[in-house]
């Protein structure tokens, strides 16, 4: 099993984290995080619940990871706040089909790779390690 940590993210990853790390600019990488907000599988606002909800966010966000067909995990997401909703789509996009055991020990040092966690609040870097370990503990249950 691959422990996914700086230097050995998955490749798709890589890539986003190198677009980011070419932007100095912290505002046009929020503008980045705007455009990747899109890139999610949506979660519909009617299975919004205190089960899929991100407590500890200063916006209303959800998440559920699931399993695919073949037993690789899934996110799908959605927020009311374009910013955090790009958040959970790099995550997604990096987390999408690996195993939920590779998920359950992933890093969420891609974030500060990428510049991102200095250019957020304090509250809605917190509401990010809230999401992450929300996504980290539902695959931990995922591989039990």
């Amino acid at each position: 099993m691959l422990m996914y940590e700086a230097g050995s993210w998955p490749v798709r990853l890589q890539q986003i984290i190198d677009e980011f790390s070419e932007v100095d600019d912290s505002m046009e990488r929020i503008e980045m995080l705007f455009e990747y907000a899109q890139e999610i599988d949506e979660l519909p606002m009617s299975e919004w619940c205190d089960d899929t909800k991100v407590h500890g966010c200063q916006s209303e966000a959800h998440v559920l990871p699931m399993q695919n067909d073949d037993g690789t995990f899934h996110l799908m997401g959605a927020s009311d706040a374009k910013l955090v909703q790009g958040l959970m789509a790099i995550t997604a996009i990096a987390l999408e089909g690996l195993a939920p055991s590779e998920v359950a020990i992933f890093s969420s040092d891609y974030a500060s790779e990428m510049g991102l966690m200095n250019a957020l609040t304090p509250s809605r870097a917190n509401g990010f390690r809230n999401m992450f370990r929300k996504v980290v503990l539902a695959a931990q249950e995922m591989g039990e």
